[in-house]
């Protein structure tokens, strides 16, 4: 899944062209957190193992120690997890001067059993179930962002008050406009091309200083690897020329989100399993089921598409972000769209996550819900046509992170698959999030109500 063995490595090494290897854990909020090393520890010592303290996957967005948490807690210490580097994917970054980096997976300290609730292994569990039945999942992720004028440093001095977009147009497939963030963009691409990630394009988006950048599909795990490695490019990147991107699906009331659509197939030995020539739109009996269990357990893994009290707001009609958990044919208005109807690259794209999204809690959750689509053998509803933002008669994404919460928290299909300390742990990190929330006086409340109430 890298583009680099241990034995180039130790090569770049001994020239000199590598000094720096960064090991790196994906945390709750699907950001890289780790070690910079020196190549030479690394080689000699630490590819096998290191160590971070396990309060990493029991923290919020601003690193902060909430309560409730069965995993670790001030009461027991925070102590050790292990973070075991997963050679396969050693890979040049080429944005960074003389550095690679290694992604690890987590460790109990005194068993090195994987840490059930680390977003890694929560896929891999996903994935193991599929390869009992002989599935292979292959999936795509799309990363959309913003571009804003201003270094991070500059824009959060003045608290995000004055943000000004680097583009002042729509610029959704205008390549005019997206000429103006080439400078930006055309290193992107390259860099992560030469990092071993399978990009096929950027684009512009449909708001102004908003971009696409498409990754090539590949197995589930190296999806998420991609996709996660690639957000950290766009924002490394971004300071490195002084402006800033962001991922937050909601920045202004007045302006489009920005979401993150998951395509989703199953294949066997290179065989397309969800294609049937003979089968109406070319659906087989097992894309059928395994659709059929995504829409009726879409309210339950919401939350691993949606995680913070944000990521409700970018929920609206005429926004291409979708209300309702229901599935069309090629229709951007529903929660879940047929692709490549009739041909062998028949898929499923979930248009549900935001651009805030942990791509290994999103994929988990999804292959799950799909998984049980096919052992219960759900039967696909007819898809819906037409405005689906206007259909009264089908069910609605929870409108909240609290009604999240609550999907979340009384999942009986995500407890089978994921184990109840699993749901539990993030149950308290959705209740975290809206307890902070529900502390702070915003904005909206002083100026409505300062002199009127």
């Amino acid at each position: 899944m890298g583009n680099l063995s241990f034995d180039r490595l130790r090569e770049l090494a001994e020239t000199g062209a590598v000094d720096t290897v960064l090991v790196a854990l994906v945390d709750m909020q699907g950001r890289l957190m780790g070690k910079r090393f020196h190549v030479s520890n690394f080689i000699d010592h630490s590819h096998t193992e290191t160590h971070c303290c396990n309060y990493l996957l029991a923290t919020d967005l601003v690193m902060s120690t909430p309560e409730g948490f069965a995993a670790t807690s001030w009461q027991t210490g925070y102590g050790d997890y292990v973070l075991q580097p997963d050679l396969s994917t050693l890979r040049h970054v080429p944005w960074l001067e003389k550095t690679v980096l290694v992604l690890g997976d987590v460790l109990d300290h005194a068993t090195h059993a994987p840490v059930p609730h680390a977003p890694r292994a929560m896929l891999q569990k996903q994935i193991a179930r599929l390869d009992a039945l002989g599935f292979d999942a292959m999936m795509a992720t799309e990363l959309e962002f913003f571009l804003f004028e201003g270094d991070y440093r500059s824009l959060q001095k003045e608290k995000y008050a004055n943000l000004v977009p680097l583009n002042g147009h729509n610029e959704d497939y205008c390549l005019f406009q997206t000429t103006k963030e080439e400078s930006f963009l055309q290193p992107l691409r390259n860099h992560l091309v030469d990092a071993g990630i399978p990009i096929e394009c950027t684009k512009g988006e449909a708001e102004v200083g908003q971009q696409e950048l498409n990754i090539r599909y590949a197995d589930s795990l190296a999806c998420a690897d991609h996709h996660t490695i690639s957000k950290q490019a766009v924002k490394e990147i971004a300071f490195q020329q002084g402006f800033s991107a962001s991922f937050l699906p909601k920045w202004a009331a007045d302006k489009v989100g920005s979401s993150s659509h998951v395509h989703l197939s199953l294949w066997k030995d290179g065989v397309p399993l969800f294609y049937d020539n003979d089968a109406k739109l070319g659906m087989s009996d097992l894309m059928r089921h395994f659709m059929a269990g995504l829409i009726a357990y879409a309210p339950d893994f919401t939350y691993f598409l949606a995680p913070y009290i944000n990521s409700y707001k970018r929920f609206a009609k005429g926004t291409f972000a979708p209300t309702k958990t229901v599935w069309s044919v090629d229709n951007r208005t529903a929660g879940f769209r047929l692709c490549g109807e009739g041909t062998k690259g028949i898929r499923v794209e979930c248009r549900i996550g935001g651009s805030d999204l942990n791509p290994y809690l999103a994929q988990a959750a999804l292959l799950a819900a799909g998984l049980k689509g096919i052992e219960e053998k759900l039967e696909l509803q007819e898809p819906t046509k037409g405005d689906v933002y206007e259909d009264a008669d089908v069910t609605e994404i929870p409108r909240s992170l609290r009604a999240a919460t609550e999907t979340l928290r009384n999942s009986t299909m995500l407890r089978e698959a994921f184990g109840d300390g699993v749901v539990d742990h993030y149950t308290r990190a959705a209740e975290w999030e809206q307890e902070e929330f529900d502390k702070v006086v915003t904005d909206w409340e002083i100026n409505r109500g300062f002199e009127r109430v």
